[in-house]
């Protein structure tokens, strides 16, 4: 990636909603539920905000709708992955590991008791 210019790296609110949905269809709150578990807590999805990160995620083809039905007298929206989710999840997540390993080597690398 080159400064200045757009990156196409995902952020990570959109890498754990494909992440949540790669195990098959899920509906909204289960796929806030998993979010929340993926992130370990550090990331927590507010309806609002995985209604519209799922309505983008859709119109970019890398989720699609996948059921409705009525629960409680609720209607449950299904969503799922599409081929081109996975293979952008799979991109990003290849990416992360190869960044992860150049900073875990370079750290192996580090003198001890580096300067305060």
């Amino acid at each position: 990636m080159v400064i200045g210019m757009p990156s196409t790296e995902m952020r990570e609110p959109t890498f754990l909603v494909l992440a949540a949905l790669a195990d098959g269809r899920k509906h909204g709150y289960a796929v806030i539920t998993e979010v929340t578990g993926l992130s370990s807590g550090r990331v927590t999805l507010r309806p609002g905000t995985l209604y519209a990160a799922l309505d983008r995620l859709c119109d970019e083809g890398l989720v699609r709708p996948a059921g409705e039905e009525i629960v409680d007298g609720r209607l449950r929206r299904y969503y799922e992955l599409t081929d081109s989710g996975a293979e952008a999840l799979a991109t990003e997540a290849s990416r992360l590991q190869s960044n992860a390993a150049q900073a875990i080597s370079r750290l192996r690398l580090r003198p001890s008791g580096g300067a305060a």
